[in-house]
C-alpha cells in the first residue's frame, strides 16, 4: 500500500476537504483528489462522502483517519527522532487552550517555550469547547476539569478556585437583600448564590444584571462597581493585593484544576515531553498564586 496515499488522504480529512488541504499544505489540489481516488480503488471503498459544497468522512474513512493518522504521526516523529539524535526536540507542536489561559497566560508561556526550543513550531489555538485531538491534529490539550476519557492521559498543572468578589466601595448586605452580579452566560437564570465565609456557609439572593463572555471582561465590570462576581483566584489575586476588589468569600463547589493531555495510544514524543516539562518549570507548585505572578 502507498503510503503517500495515505498521507495526502488523512490531510484532507484532517482539514476537511480538498481546497483547504491544498491551501494549508501547498500540496496540488489535483493530486490530492488523485492519491484519494486512487487509495478509495486499491481499497475497494468509499472513503469520503461528496457533497457539493462539503467532504464527510464516510464510516470507513473515520476509522482509516483514526488509525493512519496515529501510526503517520508516530513514523514522522520516530524519524525526526533519529534524525536529531534523540536530543533535539523538533518540528510542529499543535495545542489546544481554554480562552482564559490563553488570554492571561498563554503568550508569556509560548514565547519562552519557542526562544528555550528554537527548533519547534508551536501553534496554539484558544477554546473553550471541547476539541477532538486526534480529528483536529492536535498534539496535546489543556483542558480545565476535564471528563474521564480512556483515550487520554496526562496530568494536572495548576489548580485554582472560585471566589467572590466585589468593588471595595460595595458593602455586603446583611439579611434578604439582593445582591446585583455579572455573570458569564445567560442572565435571569440564577436566583441565589452559595459561598462559604469563615464564619461559615451563606447565601446570597442575585440579579444578574451584566452577562458577558469574558472572565476578564468581568473583572473589569467588577473593578467598575457594576455588581459582584464570581472569579478565579489567580486572576483577582493581584487586585486583592492592591485593595482594588475584596473578598466576600469562596464559592461552593469543587476547584478548577488544568490538565495537560494527550492520547495515550501515541507515543509520547519529545515535542509533548517538553511542552510538559516546560509547564513544570513555568509552576513548578502549581497554585493560583503562581498563576498570578505568572500573569502579572
Amino acid at each position: 500500500m502507498d503510503l503517500l496515499r495515505i498521507k495526502d488522504f488523512t490531510l484532507v480529512a484532517r482539514y476537511g476537504g480538498f481546497g483547504k488541504a491544498a491551501r494549508a499544505t501547498g500540496r496540488p489540489k489535483a493530486t490530492l483528489s488523485r492519491r484519494v481516488a486512487e487509495l478509495e480503488a486499491e481499497l475497494g471503498l468509499r472513503l469520503f462522502e461528496r457533497g457539493s459544497r462539503d467532504l464527510r468522512l464516510t464510516e470507513e474513512g473515520l476509522a482509516l483517519f483514526e488509525r493512519a493518522g496515529q501510526l503517520l504521526t508516530e513514523l514522522e516523529e520516530a524519524t525526526a527522532a533519529i534524525a536529531s539524535g534523540g536530543k533535539i526536540p523538533r518540528g510542529r507542536l499543535r495545542v489546544s487552550v481554554p480562552l482564559l489561559f490563553a488570554q492571561t497566560a498563554m503568550g508569556r508561556l509560548a514565547a519562552g517555550f519557542v526562544l528555550h526550543y528554537p527548533e519547534i513550531q508551536l501553534e496554539v489555538t484558544a477554546d473553550d469547547r471541547e476539541v477532538a485531538m486526534i480529528e483536529e491534529g492536535y498534539d496535546l490539550v489543556i483542558r480545565v476539569n476535564p471528563k474521564e476519557d480512556e483515550t487520554l492521559i496526562g496530568r494536572p498543572f495548576l489548580h485554582d478556585r472560585q471566589i467572590l468578589v466585589a468593588s471595595p466601595h460595595r458593602t455586603r448586605p446583611s439579611g434578604d437583600g439582593v445582591v446585583p452580579v455579572i455573570v458569564r452566560g445567560a442572565t435571569g437564570q440564577q436566583k441565589s448564590w452559595k459561598f462559604i465565609t469563615p464564619d461559615g456557609a451563606s447565601t446570597m439572593m442575585v440579579n444578574p444584571v451584566l452577562s458577558l463572555s469574558s472572565m476578564i471582561m468581568i473583572r473589569d465590570a467588577v473593578r467598575l462597581d457594576v455588581g459582584v462576581a464570581s472569579l478565579p483566584l489567580s486572576l483577582v489575586f493581584n487586585d486583592l493585593n492592591t485593595g482594588k476588589l475584596v473578598k466576600w468569600g469562596d464559592m461552593e463547589g469543587p476547584a478548577a484544576a488544568l490538565w495537560a493531555l494527550y492520547p495515550s495510544r501515541r507515543l509520547l514524543s519529545p515535542r509533548v515531553s517538553a511542552f510538559m516539562a516546560w509547564l513544570k518549570k513555568c509552576f513548578p507548585e502549581g497554585t493560583s498564586d503562581e498563576l498570578a505572578n505568572f500573569i502579572e
